[in-house]
């Protein structure tokens, strides 16, 4: 268990002796864009901690004023706006990146900045990074919803988002491709789902919402999530794997679970009798995440450890960052 968030960072941000590995063989600066949001600064970190001679540079506007989260732990901060192209221009050049910028949040009421962020933007780093490899960010949004005992979308189905943010995320993995063929630039694709770090998280929502007495509705009834720490380490294993065109990796924990299981685990923990309402839908937002834990793993959370680490953090009391996932959204609206 976590006593404080500079202990649960330090996890966060351990490397592994895969990720060491790897980075050995991708030498140079790594450049992290858009590093300023909920990976970023453990992701950065691990980098830096992996290899502590080599440059590693967050770019963010840095508009929460979070460059001393990297600073501190040696990774330079550089403030760019990069839908600026003459600020992305300045930037140093860098033979690895990490794309982290994204918008899912506030979509359906500013649509154009949405795919502005998400389609537009892949375009000026990849112009900026012709020369580099990409690690890019994506969600399991791309994928449509799927019934829970199929074990979820591997990276080979069939890709059909629901929602505009869903589109504009597949929009994003198209640009990458579009410019990986163009200019010859390796790339690999990301598709999270739900990594949880104790502060946020589907599974955060979920221990919060049971811990309050809050219902808790069943309709998205299924899920997958990871250890944030896991995520982290897949990224950077991903530098292996850059391709032309991009090669894509589900990055998500290896089980489908219940919505329902995870309330009533919580409500034992708690002693509350968990709320619902609505019943389980045939199908759920999920994805079969093996063929990225083969290439990219192993895991070092399991599941029931993550339940474990996150009820014991909501009961104390620990910080939150009042970032909620609304995983249970089945519109594609957010």
């Amino acid at each position: 268990m976590f006593q404080s968030e500079a202990e649960l960072e330090d996890a966060l941000s351990e490397p592994t002796s895969e990720v060491i590995d790897t980075l050995r063989r991708h030498p140079g600066d790594i450049v992290f864009l858009g590093a300023a949001g909920k990976m970023g600064p453990t992701l950065a970190r691990m980098a830096k901690r992996a290899d502590p001679a080599r440059r590693v540079i967050a770019v963010s506007r840095f508009s929460d004023g979070s460059e001393a989260s990297f600073t501190v732990h040696g990774v330079e901060a550089i403030r760019c706006d990069l839908l600026n192209e003459a600020e992305v221009a300045e930037l140093p050049d860098a033979p690895n990146v990490v794309y982290m910028p994204g918008r899912k949040f506030g979509s359906t009421s500013d649509e154009g900045t949405t795919w502005a962020i998400n389609c537009y933007l892949p375009a000026i780093v990849c112009k900026k990074y012709a020369k580099s490899r990409i690690v890019a960010f994506s969600t399991g949004n791309v994928y449509p919803f799927t019934r829970p005992d199929t074990g979820g979308p591997t990276e080979a189905d069939a890709l059909a988002p629901v929602g505009e943010y869903g589109m504009s995320a597949l929009g994003r993995e198209r640009m990458f491709g579009y410019f990986s063929r163009a200019l010859g630039i390796p790339v690999a694709i990301i598709r999270l789902n739900y990594a949880v770090d104790l502060r946020y998280g589907v599974l955060v929502d979920i221990a919060r919402k049971v811990r309050a007495g809050e219902p808790i509705d069943l309709t998205m009834g299924y899920f997958n999530t990871i250890w944030q720490g896991d995520a982290n380490t897949m990224t950077l294993r991903a530098f292996d794997h850059c391709e032309t065109p991009p090669r894509a990796f589900n990055v998500t924990g290896p089980s489908v679970v219940s919505v329902r299981q995870a309330c009533e685990g919580f409500g034992a923990r708690f002693g509350v009798a968990p709320r619902f309402t609505g019943t389980e839908a045939d199908t759920a937002l999920i994805s079969n995440a093996m063929d990225g834990i083969a290439a990219l793993g192993p895991l070092r959370v399991t599941i029931g450890e993550l339940v474990e680490w996150v009820a014991d953090w909501v009961n104390r009391g620990g910080r939150l960052l009042a970032k909620p996932t609304h995983f249970e959204a089945r519109d594609g609206k957010f």
